[in-house]
């Protein structure tokens, strides 16, 4: 538990500092939170409109990358 509190402090520093929480690499479950904070709902919700135009039956990897949530309003 301590490990992921000290993890996503230093995501939110890397934010903080105008770096990013992707950099090369995709997010994974990890930074999930991260890239909430980074992107806000604007960009999120552009994600979540490709991805359901891409996969609209949500059977591609659910729950991964954009998170479980609702998808926020654009």
């Amino acid at each position: 538990m301590r490990d992921q509190l000290a993890f996503e402090d230093i995501l939110d520093d890397a934010i903080a500092l105008g770096g990013t929480v992707t950099g090369e690499h995709g997010v994974g479950l990890l930074k999930m939170r991260g890239m909430d904070k980074e992107l806000g709902p604007a960009v999120l919700g552009m994600h979540h409109a490709v991805k359901a135009a891409l996969d609209p039956h949500g059977i591609l990897n659910p729950g991964k990358v954009l998170g479980s949530g609702p998808a926020p309003a654009v």
